[in-house]
């Protein structure tokens, strides 16, 4: 059978594919309608180069090639991020026995990306705070034991008193959060003490930099004012370190949410009531002071909230979801509100073209805003805004790769191989920590070397590090090792999971053998209560 090419070898075709390829096809439609011929043809000319292994193996390379290219120049698709936000007053409570609701894990959709759990009121006494400070609180604590089983591990956290914001992230999501930074801001006691202010964390997901701040506002019906001159003044005075982003309000999304302590205006208890057991929520919505507010403060310009089609979440009788029936008789009120702000929807300056543009790489949807009745132990309950973030990911790939190298044991040092990406800002302070597989927050690691104290070889393309055979468990297990950047304050690299096999060295309890080739290490081991 003839074929187009009878009169040239298979590779000169080869290559006159790819010339002709490159010069058309950046000429629209006609340059793809060439290429598919080109294609056709090259599909045809294959069947002749069947037999000849060094000319497939030519072929092979180059359709890798070609595939490389169209995989640089092709955009990447919108990616969905799920992300479950909490707020709750505790009232120095105690964690309950039993968070699956609130965290939609009885749900069959509790498919969430990022849990941002933000608490007021956590007990602040002396002897508590003081213990929190030097180890995690009960409530981090309660909440690592729930869900590290389920493969999230802690993020970041940060308290101020009563005040604590957390952020749990599923596993794989790990390298691709980054430049995570604190801060907190006191403005009790005119600024000197931290029973009201707010706790911030912000961080870069997937490149989209996203900011949540967790409040506690002044309270009492009169202190509207104090309460938005507080916040205003909170998003003014906030800076975080680094040089990307510097203010709250230049981060691409802000999620504000807390006890804002905002109340109902003009109506009184027993109309308030009345509304409210009858389910006519919309009627007290014009008279919420947060609402106004939004319609007449220029720093709230921009800030998004759902509709409040849920009971008023304060205040109750404690262990019931019967309104306050105390001498107080505090009329009831949307105090614990969730809202969010897209950069571009408030900066009225943007072109349409520009805002178009952005909203292609960046959605937010609120599934569903929501507080939940059954909890009672203080006298909020707790509200909850589960959010679809849409977006095109600017970062594809994680920043550093590593791998453990050859087997591991307690009998001799291991090394560690890891390569970074261009640009990547490496600092003396990096380390690479052995973490347990299913660790739970970021300092969960057994052991750690530092990438520069700890090198033994570096080159362009791929460094080496040591881990002591002293820090490496004798018990063995499955581990996975993680690259800590000290300038963007993340793990900007995971491996994949290894076992370490059992050292050499049983205890006597099991009437085993010492270790023969090194009795030093051995009773050094056994010294240190391994």
């Amino acid at each position: 059978m003839e074929r187009h090419c009878e009169d040239r070898s298979d590779m000169d075709f080869f290559s006159e594919v790819r010339v002709r390829s490159d010069s058309q096809g950046s000429t629209g439609s006609c340059g793809k309608f060439v290429l598919r011929q080109r294609v056709a043809q090259l599909m045809t000319c294959m069947e002749d180069v069947s037999s000849d292994d060094d000319l497939q193996e030519e072929l092979s390379r180059s359709i890798d090639q070609a595939f490389l290219i169209c995989g640089k120049k092709m955009p990447p698709k919108m990616q969905d991020f799920r992300m479950h936000i909490i707020t709750w007053n505790v009232g120095t409570a105690s964690p309950p026995r039993e968070l699956s609701s609130l965290l939609l894990l009885d749900s069959s959709s509790s498919n969430v990306d990022l849990y941002v759990i933000g608490l007021q009121e956590v007990n602040s006494k002396v002897v508590n705070f003081l213990s929190d400070l030097a180890f995690d609180d009960p409530w981090s604590l309660f909440l690592m034991d729930v869900l590290a089983p389920l493969g999230y591990v802690k993020l970041s956290s940060i308290r101020m008193q009563g005040l604590l914001l957390l952020a749990f992230v599923k596993h794989k999501h790990i390298p691709f959060i980054q430049d995570i930074r604190t801060n907190y801001i006191r403005t009790g006691l005119y600024g000197y003490w931290g029973n009201k202010g707010g706790v911030t964390i912000r961080m870069s997901v997937y490149g989209h930099m996203l900011c949540f701040m967790n409040c506690h506002l002044p309270a009492h019906m009169e202190n509207t004012n104090q309460r938005l001159d507080d916040f205003e003044r909170m998003l003014e005075a906030q800076q975080f370190d680094g040089e990307s982003i510097g203010s709250i309000l230049d981060h691409d999304v802000v999620f504000w949410f807390g006890d804002l302590n905002f109340r109902i205006a003009d109506f009184g208890i027993h109309f308030i009531r009345e509304v409210v057991n009858s389910n006519r929520y919309n009627l007290l919505w014009e008279k919420d002071q947060l609402n106004i507010a939004k319609k007449k403060e220029r720093f709230l310009q921009g800030f998004l909230e759902g509709p409040l089609k849920f009971k008023p979440t304060y205040k109750f009788d404690l262990n019931s979801d019967v309104y306050d029936t105390s001498g107080k008789k505090r009329k009831p009120a949307w105090t614990d509100r969730i809202l969010w702000r897209l950069k571009e929807d408030s900066e009225n300056e943007l072109d349409e073209a520009a805002a178009s543009d952005f909203e292609q790489i960046l959605k937010i949807n609120l599934e569903k805003y929501t507080s939940h009745m059954s909890f009672g132990i203080s006298d909020h309950k707790p509200v909850t805004g589960t959010f679809t973030l849409q977006m095109k990911p600017l970062i594809l790939e994680p920043s550093v790769t590593l791998r453990a190298e050859g087997e591991w044991n307690a009998d001799h040092d291991s090394l560690i191989s890891y390569t970074v990406s261009k640009d990547f800002p490496s600092s003396t302070w990096d380390w690479i920590g052995l973490y347990k597989a299913g660790f739970r927050h970021t300092n969960d690691y057994v052991t750690y070397a530092w990438v520069k104290d700890d090198e033994i070889s570096f080159s362009k393309d791929c460094s080496q590090v040591y881990i002591n055979a002293d820090e490496i468990p004798l018990d063995g297990g499955e581990f996975l090792l993680g690259y800590f950047c000290h300038n963007l304050q993340c793990l900007a690299g995971i491996s994949d999971p290894f076992q370490i096999q059992p050292g050499r060295i049983l205890s006597s309890k099991e009437g085993t053998e010492e270790k023969n080739d090194d009795s030093t290490k051995s009773d050094m081991f056994m010294g240190a209560g391994f």
